[in-house]
């Protein structure tokens, strides 16, 4: 079995003799007592393996391997992740492994004290949060204006859900821009990702959208700055597509049939395996393969609105007729079932039982601020738009 390389480095003794070094704690211990070696976990290597290599005892071994794995699960271990081993020389001058110490990620730390009672402490770096302001501007992507700019790419993610019942991001446009107000978030000097995203003002189409957080009570939700709820009823999309392939039309020759026929739904064109989730709330009406159309799921959202879902790979785990569904929720998977030229999902809205153009739907929103938490969000809609410009 190949063991990993380690990188052994000794207590500093560059003090000078009258000075007193203040004493350096890590992980609750004094580390400069300590030679420390610093290795990387190699494919295959176990706990029980990395122990042995490093001088533990069998007994050592035989009881950290036995711990209960609610104490310290040795599965959890991963190939790649970085351990540290400390010795410290007993009273006879010989040097003895007395901690083991696994680094899962940049926040935690595993300490296995083979000395004595042997036992095992988890640590946990406490997180700062930072409060900062940004503003980019688009030349493709959102994703890409944040990297290039330095930012969370987390941001993007967020704020395609924050705005996905108002915005259509596979329609952005060169020239469109974002500002956001939001937290950082740092374990040391490194960052981890980000909180939560208090404000933001979306530049496209032509105008601005804002965005404000507010939580009071039960209400917490992000608004516009008169107080309407951006969360609508619908979303924009059933998924993440990389175009439109064909659009509601009573006048299409279909590619396969050759032949003029109404196609009333939008083709998103997406690769095979893409979830396909459902834009609202609703029961699952339909779950079947139906001609042309494919593996099919239909979905009644209210008395007014139904949804199809075309062409499908498969379906979602658990999805069944009678089944309620939440808004996003995964129904099903991009596929070129029935009469398809290729990977894409043909989605259909029926209004009052008749097909509209999903582009053009209008969804109504949720549920606007209460009347009574009115002025405390004004105060907020302030605090924001300064904070943003």
């Amino acid at each position: 079995m190949a063991f990993a390389s380690c990188a052994k480095s000794n207590g500093d003794q560059s003090k000078q003799q009258d000075e007193a070094p203040a004493i350096r704690y890590e992980w609750g211990l004094p580390i400069d007592s300590f030679r420390i070696d610093t290795c990387v976990v190699k494919s295959g290597e176990t706990l029980g393996g990395m122990l042995n290599r490093l001088g533990a005892t069998r007994q050592q071994v035989t009881g950290i391997t036995r711990m209960p794995r609610n104490e310290f699960d040795v599965r959890s271990i991963r190939p790649g992740k970085t351990y540290y081993a400390l010795f410290q020389k007993d009273t006879a001058g010989i040097e003895q492994l007395c901690y083991y110490i696994y680094i899962p990620n940049i926040k935690e730390a595993v300490v296995l004290h083979l000395t004595d009672s042997m036992h095992v402490e988890h640590f946990e770096k406490p997180v700062t949060r930072t409060k900062r302001s940004a503003e980019v501007l688009i030349e493709s992507s959102l994703w890409n204006a944040m990297v290039s700019n330095d930012l969370p790419a987390e941001l993007a993610l967020e704020l395609s859900d924050i705005y996905a019942w108002t915005i259509d991001f596979f329609g952005l446009q060169k020239g469109d821009s974002i500002r956001v107000y939001y937290e950082e978030l740092f374990v040391d000097s490194t960052r981890i990702g980000i909180g939560r995203i208090y404000a933001a003002d979306f530049y496209h189409a032509r105008h601005w959208q804002e965005a404000f957080w507010f939580e009071d009570g039960n209400i917490h939700n992000y608004f516009d700055a008169e107080g309407n709820s951006l969360r609508k009823a619908f979303l924009k999309a059933p998924l993440n597509y990389k175009r439109i392939s064909s659009k509601f039309t009573y006048a299409r020759k279909h590619p396969i049939y050759k032949v003029v026929r109404p196609h009333t739904g939008v083709d998103y064109a997406a690769p095979a395996g893409t979830p396909v989730v459902s834009i609202g709330d609703g029961v699952v009406t339909m779950k079947q393969y139906k001609g042309g159309g494919g593996h099919t799921v239909k979905i009644k959202h209210n008395s007014t609105y139904t949804t199809a879902y075309l062409h499908l790979s498969r379906y979602a785990k658990g999805l069944a007729v009678g089944k309620r569904v939440k808004q996003g929720e995964v129904i099903g998977y991009v596929g070129s079932s029935g009469a398809s030229t290729g990977p894409h999902l043909d989605f259909r809205v029926w209004k009052n039982g008749s097909p509209i153009d999903p582009l053009k739907m209008k969804s109504p929103p949720a549920e606007p601020i209460p009347t009574q938490y009115k002025d405390t969000f004004a105060t907020v809609v302030a605090t924001y738009r300064q904070l943003l410009h």
